[in-house]
């Protein structure tokens, strides 16, 4: 089951290795606890200067496991788009939070992207009992959590979150790219490539650029001295 809600934390030690692939370490730790449902959670596009920052959240049931499954940014755009049903199939529940443009240029984009997080969390239709969460913890989060670093690496619901963000952002990035086609929003995804902000130089922010991140700032400053 999938639902999306739009706006209205303790690292372990020898488990914190890398490895060539995620697997259920971290996650086979908890469900022997008695646990059983674990969300790994994971965010795309905090780096980018347009677009929204999307976070997503995922429990399976224990020993779960799909193969392939990782890092959202080591897998090809084709191998994340033929995972991403596989994970909705497969999950017990996927959640997705949205903090769109206007929220990170008002509360900055910590405060958003831990704003998507919570919306992830709270649009599951279970309540998890745990959390494993990539990099950083949750401020705010009421539900035990760890922290893992290089958390897409290592544990396998944070990877599968990672992809289920990373498509769905993605997604809405194409869907922008059509709204705005003089930017290529398509390609870069929002990201700050040379063409991107040659782009914002010529024509301007468009109505999803991030106007309180500084290359932004700076492309329409420019624009205005000429």
């Amino acid at each position: 089951m999938l639902r999306i809600m739009m706006p209205v934390g303790a690292a372990i030690g020898e488990e914190g290795k890398v490895t060539k692939a995620p697997d259920l370490r971290y996650e086979r730790k908890l469900w022997r606890e008695g646990l059983e449902a674990v969300a790994g959670v994971d965010e795309a596009g905090v780096g980018p200067m347009a677009g929204p920052v999307v976070a997503a959240a995922v429990i399976f049931a224990p020993e779960v496991f799909i193969k392939g499954v990782h890092d959202s940014k080591r897998l090809s755009a084709e191998k994340r788009e033929a995972l991403f049903p596989l994970i909705q199939e497969r999950a017990h529940s996927v959640g997705i939070g949205v903090a769109e443009v206007d929220e990170i240029d008002r509360h900055n984009i910590y405060h958003a992207t831990t704003a998507a997080f919570i919306r992830a969390i709270q649009a599951l239709a279970r309540a998890p009992q745990h959390v494993l969460v990539d990099g950083r913890r949750i401020a705010g989060l009421a539900i035990p959590q760890t922290r893992i670093v290089g958390g897409d690496r290592k544990s396998f619901c944070i990877a599968a979150a990672s992809i289920i963000a990373k498509v769905t952002r993605d997604r809405l990035m194409r869907d922008y790219d059509i709204s705005y086609p003089n930017y290529g929003f398509a390609q870069h995804k929002g990201y700050c490539t040379a063409e991107h902000v040659a782009a914002v130089e010529r024509f301007g922010p468009s109505p999803i650029h991030r106007t309180s991140f500084a290359p932004v700032a700076m492309a329409a400053q420019l624009r205005l001295k000429f």
